[in-house]
């Protein structure tokens, strides 16, 4: 049975101080000094770029700090009513698949979203998880990027909950132009944080 632990920030927390405290749980966790985590948390309104961020993608920060980040993918946009969840996971244990790895990642956002009668998607090309709407357009609900150091595993995945959605305007989330992004609360689902972590704890523990 391999150790996890689990942890919820009810106060939103900053982004230098998250990737710095993701960073010293990999650290201890290849020395066996700590456990596995799972973090969930909210930022406060801020731009994310990944090692594939493109300049022209940033269209209008908004006066929104803009981070660079060692993640994979390009830019996104995290911020209150966003559940972001940090996953910090000793692939060794896993055979070493990153891809099995990302895939896991993306059935875990599925099975979160199917316990709210959301389908959530994913499409070939495109990462993360989309909805399909009723007029034809897809989506973009839920985001993933990762990061592997010794075969740890940091970073994760940003599921929308209700943010506000106009913040999005100031990037191309993820490089793609042609689509748009949604929510729970914009799909008509109205829940509370402590729902969904609760819903992202059961799928997750069913699909690790």
């Amino acid at each position: 049975m391999i150790e996890r632990e689990w942890r919820i920030s009810d106060e939103p927390v900053g982004y230098a101080e998250a990737v710095a405290e993701m960073e010293a749980r990999v650290a201890a966790i290849r020395i066996g000094a700590a456990p596995e985590l799972v973090w969930l948390l909210e930022h406060p309104p801020l731009y994310t770029g990944g090692t594939s961020a493109k300049p022209a993608d940033l269209l209008n920060p908004r006066n929104f700090p803009v981070h660079a980040s060692g993640r994979g993918g390009q830019y996104t946009y995290h911020g209150p009513g966003q559940r972001v969840g940090y996953a910090m996971i000793d692939l060794k244990h896993r055979g070493a698949d990153v891809h099995r790895y990302v895939a896991d990642l993306e059935e875990w956002l599925i099975q979160t979203l199917a316990r709210f009668n959301v389908r959530g998607e994913r499409r070939q090309g495109r990462v993360g998880i989309w909805v399909a709407e009723t007029d034809g357009r897809e989506n973009k609900i839920a985001a993933i990027g990762v990061r592997i150091r010794h075969g740890i595993t940091f970073h994760g995945v940003a599921l929308n909950v209700d943010p506000d959605l106009s913040h999005f305007d100031g990037i191309i989330p993820c490089g793609i132009r042609e689509h748009g992004v949604t929510s729970l609360a914009a799909q008509g689902i109205l829940v509370t944080m402590p729902e969904v972590d609760c819903a992202l704890k059961a799928a997750f523990e069913e699909v690790f």
